[in-house]
Parts: structure tokens; sequence; C-alpha cells
């Protein structure tokens, strides 16, 4: 089992993760962060019955930065996300995070709050079933981006808060 503290802790030393000296320093100096996720695909699609958001053309990267003061930055493989779902008291699956899905239609964007379950990879497709929490997510749409809070469910809609929760929601790592 692969838990996210775990991944994020090894692609962060792994040489394929391009890090500038100071970035380097700041990950051998800090002793936790909070890392958020971010994923990007040229479609997407919602079946309302199931409430199945699926995800056409996804990037076969996903990006990840971390709250202050910590400021690290980079990237893993999608392919390598998806298993922050599995079982364990650090996973998603035991605490599935909230996301922004921003949509573009035409010159308007679209945001839609939402809990993330479930996740399933083939080939450039991603599905999550969801959980709407704030806004209406559209029948089909293109260039998404899809912003994951590992904190949970937000104290508003909007923020990356859950500041109470923040204290156990941080990845420990040397």
């Amino acid at each position: 089992m692969i838990t996210r503290r775990a991944f994020i802790a090894a692609a962060l030393a792994a040489p394929v993760v391009p890090m500038g000296s100071a970035m380097a320093q700041a990950v051998k100096e800090s002793a936790k962060a909070d890392f958020l996720f971010v994923q990007t695909a040229k479609g997407m699609s919602f079946d309302k019955s199931t409430n199945t958001l699926t995800l056409d053309g996804i990037s076969s990267t996903t990006l990840f930065f971390s709250d202050r003061p910590e400021r690290i930055a980079g990237n893993m493989k999608t392919t390598a996300f998806v298993p922050f779902w599995s079982k364990g008291k650090d996973s998603f699956l035991s605490d599935p995070p909230n996301a922004d899905i921003s949509i573009l239609e035409g010159d308007k964007l679209r945001q839609v709050v939402a809990v993330l379950q479930a996740p399933a990879l083939k080939g450039d497709t991603l599905t999550y079933t969801v959980k709407v929490l704030q806004g209406e997510m559209p029948a089909k749409g293109a260039d998404v981006s899809v912003f994951i809070d590992i904190i949970g469910m937000p104290m508003t809609p909007f923020s990356y808060a859950g500041v109470a929760r923040r204290g156990y929601r941080r990845m420990y790592w040397r």
C-alpha cells in the first residue's frame, strides 16, 4: 500500500523531480507540508444519475504544491496519484478530498465544488464518483482543471480551509 505521505516523500527525494538548490534545501529542512494537487483534462462529461465525472484527455502528470510556508512544488504521474484512494488512515479513501472543478464554457468559467471518490484511470480517461457541494455540474465541458484539496471538506465552499483539521492532515516526513 502506498500512502500519500510515503509517495510525496519519495517523489521529492527522487532525482527525476527537478528541484533547484533552494527547493531541495526546503525539503531537507521541512518536517511537514500540506500538499494540494491539480489535474487538467481536455474535456469532461457528467452522468447525473450515477454521479460520475469523466475527465477525457487527462494529463499524464498531476501537479502538486505545498501550502505556506514550505512552498514546495512538483509533479507526479497520474497513475501514481490514483492509488491515494487505497486503504489506510492517511488515504483519500478514509477522508475523500474536496475539489474545485473549473470548466471553460466559451468565454465563461464555471466552478463546481465537489467531493472526489473512487477514481478509475483507463488510458487518458479518469473517472470519479462525485458529490456536488456547490454549483451545478454541466453534462459536458472542455478545458477542465481540477484543484484538489487534501484537507477534506471545506468550512466554506471555496475555502482551502478546514483550518481546524489542518493539524492532523499535515504530511510528516523525514
